[in-house]
């Protein structure tokens, strides 16, 4: 009987119109997710909040239970302060409290209790809006020896609570956090207010800039990681077929060192932007990036909220797919780190190593992503052999000071070795005249003869001169 009213069930579904809008508007409003089994398994604390839970999917936990009672003292310092009734802010909530859930991937049905929701929602929202304001205002109205907001709490308790807020399954929907502000500040919603507060707390180091509306905390975290670059024009890419297999290799790329001796080198970018990844001129350039213990937990969360966000897009899964390939072992490492790439607060270069290496596990890269083209960019240049043997030379003598000068000595005593050759081969090939064989000498040319004068006259021939000058 029941397999008989499931075929008239789906019969009926059949014979009704598919509303493509609809659902296309039903996939929208989901945001956050619960990241499957079989992705967690490879590392379970990476998605699962270790000291705090915000929203319903570990909500209860027993290990989470602690603190549950430092939330309802937030709870009570931030509605003394704010001097607005509590009905408010459930009032601002409950407007949209089915779009709320909604947002909820996967919901278990004792959260379909809107009173219910609407509680964890105003506990879990103003203990995150104090958590965010602790790091840049001084919560005079905590007692100084507070666990959580005290300086002692700032150094020892917040970088976990930072951690998990960034898990994709730790999130609040942006919403809650806008309607509490605005209700708390008398203004309408500034979702760049709340924006500025979680960079803030999460990155304090990155420059502030309106990122537009965002999901939850974890994509604001995102989308500061992918500012678009000052001065650069953001290209469209199309959409075109491609192979299953790689073509001539040109997807893949060789390690740091190896592109290295290739005669690629590695410059910083000017940016921290995971798109300020430029190839140009044999220079590589890449974005600086610090390696803590809370990285591995970052980086795998981006990943699954792309992997589950359909739009989120993939410049962080790309990012990382590409930072694995130039990363084999401890030496790429140590290349990166000198050249002020990678900063290392994890430990040793091989833990840096296998971090990047796992973090790719189980991964696909789309084949329109940003970085495609300049994975075919550096392979070709690399296949150049003229690159490879300009690289190898520069790496053998001119790698220092010393070896610089040895080269230029050997150069110089081959020029000396090359004329003392041509001097002693020389006189070989064109030796110089002997006088046994010299020819004899060219008879001087004839002269004329000098002019002959007459011959003087005989006495008895010889006429009176003085006499004929007398007559004269």
């Amino acid at each position: 009987m029941e397999q008989v009213n499931w075929v008239i069930e789906v019969n009926g579904k059949l014979e009704s119109k598919v509303d493509t809008e609809s659902e296309k508007e039903h996939w929208m409003k989901r945001s956050i997710y619960r990241v499957p089994v079989g992705i967690t398994d490879i590392n379970k604390k990476a998605y699962r909040p270790q000291l705090v839970s915000f929203g319903p999917y570990h909500h209860g936990e027993d290990h989470l239970k602690p603190m549950e009672e430092h939330k309802q003292r937030a709870l009570l310092h931030f509605l003394r302060r704010s001097r607005k009734p509590l009905e408010l802010f459930v009032n601002s909530l409950a407007e949209n409290v089915e779009k709320l859930k909604d947002c909820y991937d996967l919901l278990d049905p004792i959260w379909q209790d809107n009173n219910k929701f609407l509680h964890l929602m105003i506990l879990d929202g103003c203990f995150m809006l104090e958590i965010l304001r602790s790091a840049t205002h001084t919560m005079e109205d905590y007692a100084q020896n507070d666990p959580i907001f005290s300086n002692h709490g700032k150094i020892h308790i917040m970088p976990f609570i930072k951690r998990d807020m960034l898990m994709l399954e730790n999130q609040l929907p942006m919403p809650v956090l806008d309607s509490l502000v605005a209700v708390d500040s008398n203004r309408t919603k500034d979702e760049e207010f709340v924006n500025k507060l979680i960079l803030k707390f999460c990155s304090p180091n990155t420059p502030l800039s309106c990122i537009g509306s965002c999901l939850h905390v974890l994509d604001v975290y995102r989308r500061s990681l992918l500012q678009d670059i000052p001065g650069r024009r953001q290209r469209k890419r199309h959409r075109k077929p491609r192979n299953s297999h790689h073509e001539d290799g040109d997807d893949i790329i060789r390690s740091a060192m190896e592109l290295n001796e290739a005669g690629i080198r590695f410059k910083k970018s000017k940016t921290v932007s995971l798109k300020d990844i430029t190839f140009r001129g044999g220079v590589l350039k890449l974005p600086a990036i610090i390696v803590d213990d809370a990285t591995e937990s970052m980086f795998l969360n981006l990943i699954s909220f792309e992997r589950f966000h359909v739009g989120a897009g993939n410049e962080v899964t790309s990012y990382i797919f590409f930072m694995d390939n130039i990363i084999d072992n401890e030496k790429d490492v140590a290349l990166l780190h000198s050249r002020g790439i990678i900063q290392n607060a994890l430990g040793s270069d091989k833990a840096v190593a296998n971090l990047f290496n796992s973090l790719s596990k189980d991964i696909t890269l789309d084949p329109d992503s940003s970085l495609d083209e300049l994975h075919k960019r550096v392979s070709r240049y690399c296949k150049k052999a003229w690159n490879e043997w300009r690289a190898n030379l520069i790496h053998t003598y001119f790698r220092n000071p010393w070896a610089i000068l040895s080269l230029i000595s050997v150069i110089f005593l081959f020029a000396l070795t090359i004329v003392q050759t041509i001097y002693t081969v020389y006189p070989y090939w064109f030796p110089p005249p002997s006088p046994e064989t010299s020819p004899p000498p060219m008879a001087p040319p004839l002269l004329s003869p000098p002019p002959t004068t007459p011959p003087l006259p005989s006495p008895e021939h010889k006429v009176p001169q003085q006499a004929n000058q007398t007559h004269h």
